[in-house]
């Protein structure tokens, strides 16, 4: 028994003197710790000079740390701006290594951080170089390491010592660009390296012009991406306009080559370039964006591979190419859509007139001057405004002030189409080209289509219209506009107009609106209009609408763009057996407006009632 009291006693007087010694030892260590040797170790790490606006105050329980008062980081040569402030760090400690001598930090607390980035062309940099630290000391072993093998360094030879965790609150970055300063402000957030040679980790939350915004980066090797070599890196950014994110490899040295995969998406893509201070402006609302791709490049040229991209709800796929070396990049490449929304893709380039009330809004070319572009489209179905399009192929191409829309084929209206829109800016002028070919389309579905209420042909059309005109709005360009329209229906029926009513009304005498003889539909042979626009004006030159019983409208007049009038002659022939015409009936005028013509006979009224046929005669016909 005297033995095992002996042990017992023995064990509790060494738990006794163990209890003592980790409780008086943060005061041991207390004793050699002085401000002076606080701010060597930081500024052994950081390679800045440190001053401390006062002596740290020290704790020993509950754990061992030294709270810093009005700290800053300064360049070693002369009095100069900080590179960091801090109003309070708070610096977790090793008592073991304190009573060596020591001063090993496990972890830093900063409130209130200001730190100073300087803007270059390229990236974001601290004013100056540190004047040494350990950091750099590890970054120039990792040089060393990199320049043996470029491809393959050894990352089990890079410095391992221990760094720990940096957490920071209501920080604030100031990125300094000459004069200018913008800043990041309530920055919170955390930056995890265990050791030199191990993963690190940031997160951090913040306002940046005006948008909160969270961010999240790692990197499996950083100091041989500090050092000029390529390393793993995931990154994302989060906010209320754009959600961004980066897996790949990358190189910050020389062009900073990157290769990954990445994702882009904003629920409003104007807003997001205008927040992100990015010079490209689209002309029209585009809705929400979603682009995923495969993407390489550095510096001067970036190449999205496998692009799967999304706008407006509208899917495409293929490869994009950006280019950095001109003073706007320059964009190219290929892509497919199953279904593509024609208006708002076109919307991102100009404005689009979608009815009257918008003709008059300014013609916007902006984007013509933020890049140049060469994009080819694809699309299996295509819709503009009502009209169903399939097989489609397009171009674009942005280069200096001219731009160029072309829908080089597709099918629709039960023909083909081909329609381009050029639009070049010489001397505070736009000069716009409008170009469309319809091949033996469905002269009803265009019709109606194009928003025809009264009149709707019917059969198979073909046509040409070739206008230029100058202006800074769609009303301007169609009021100038010089070209030509020409059209031509097979056989087929015009639907809107009661010939037997339109001959009764005009018997009577005095002018009577179109709309009081609508009717139909009349069986037609066909149908040719040829007009040269001038001014804004188009003269009609050729336009006959041949009946199927071997009778002939034919018209000649002006329609004026402006004021969207008529002025019209029209007349009713009967064709000989031997092809020539015979002698005119119901001469007429159409005046009025586009949207309520009226018709006024223009024979003496003593001879309306000798020609006014028998109703059941002429429907007979």
């Amino acid at each position: 028994m005297s033995t095992v009291k002996k042990g017992i006693a023995a064990l509790a007087l060494l738990l006794l003197l163990a209890l003592l010694f980790v409780t008086i030892l943060p005061w041991i260590a207390s004793t050699q710790i002085v401000r002076d040797r606080i701010a060597y170790e930081l500024s052994l790490w950081s390679g800045y000079r440190v001053a401390l606006g006062e002596a740290p105050q020290l704790e020993v329980w509950p754990a061992f740390r030294a709270t810093l008062r009005d700290v800053s980081f300064h360049e070693w040569s002369g009095e100069s701006q900080a590179v960091l402030e801090a109003d309070r760090l708070v610096v977790s400690l090793s008592p073991l290594a304190a009573v060596r001598g020591r001063i090993e930090m496990s972890a830093i607390s900063m409130y209130r951080p200001s730190l100073r980035l300087t803007r270059t062309e390229t990236s974001l940099e601290l004013p100056a170089s540190p004047g040494g630290g350990r950091i750099v000391q590890a970054i120039q072993a990792a040089k060393r390491l990199i320049t043996a093998d470029p491809k393959n360094p050894d990352v089990t030879s890079l410095p391992s010592d221990a760094f720990g965790t940096v957490e920071f609150s209501d920080g604030r970055i100031a990125l300094v660009d000459g004069d200018s300063v913008e800043s990041l402000t309530n920055l919170s957030g955390k930056i995890t390296w265990p050791a030199l040679n191990r993963t690190l980790r940031v997160t951090a939350n913040g306002v940046w012009r005006g948008e909160s915004v969270n961010v999240e980066a790692s990197a499996a090797t950083p100091l041989i991406l500090m050092g000029g070599g390529s390393g793993d890196v995931t990154a994302s950014l989060k906010s209320a306009l754009v959600e961004a994110s980066f897996e790949g490899k990358v190189n910050f040295s020389g062009e900073r080559f990157f290769e990954g995969n990445g994702q882009i998406n904003t629920p409003a893509l104007r807003r997001m370039l205008d927040w992100a201070q990015i010079p490209i402006t689209p002309s029209g609302t585009i809705g929400p964006v979603t682009l995923t791709s495969n993407i390489r490049g550095n510096a001067q040229r970036v190449r999205l591979e496998s692009v799967a991209l999304n706008f407006g709800g509208n899917n495409g796929t293929g490869v994009i190419d950006i280019a950095f070396a001109d003073p706007v990049p320059a964009i190219s490449g290929t892509l497919a859509f199953d279904k593509l929304d024609l208006r708002t893709y076109l919307a991102g380039f100009t404005s689009i007139a979608t009815g009257r009330g918008s003709l008059s809004q300014p013609l916007e070319t902006g984007i013509a001057h933020q890049m140049a572009l060469d994009l080819r489209l694809s699309a299996a179905t295509a819709t503009l405004g009502n009209a169903e399009l399939t097989d489609v192929a397009a171009s674009t191409q942005v280069k200096g002030p001219l731009m160029a829309l072309d829908l080089s084929h597709a099918n629709g209206f039960g023909g083909e189409l081909q329609a381009g829109l050029r639009i070049d800016k010489a001397d505070d002028k736009k000069t716009v080209e409008i170009r469309m070919i319809a091949t033996e389309v469905e002269a009803l579905q265009l019709a109606k289509a194009a928003g025809a209420e009264k009149l709707l042909p019917q059969g198979r059309t073909n046509i040409s219209v070739m206008l230029k005109g100058t202006g800074d709005d769609w009303n301007a360009v169609l009021g100038s506009a010089e070209g030509s329209v020409t059209t031509t229906l097979g056989q087929g029926s015009l639907g809107g107009l009661d010939l037997a009513k339109f001959r009764n009304r005009w018997a009577a005498g005095g002018f009577f609106a179109l709309s009081e003889v609508a009717g139909g539909p009349i069986a037609l042979k066909g149908a040719d209009f040829k007009a040269k626009v001038t001014g804004g004006v188009a003269r009609i030159e050729k336009a006959d609408v041949f009946l199927d019983d071997q009778r002939v409208f034919s018209f000649t007049g002006i329609i004026p763009y402006f004021g969207r009038a008529l002025a019209i002659s029209g007349k009713l022939e009967p064709i000989l057996p031997d092809g020539t015409r015979g002698l005119a009936e119901l001469p007429f005028f159409i005046g009025g407006a586009w949207d309520s013509p009226y018709v006024a006979p223009v024979v003496p009224s003593e001879q309306q009632e000798e020609a006014r046929p028998q109703p059941q005669a002429e429907q007979q016909q």
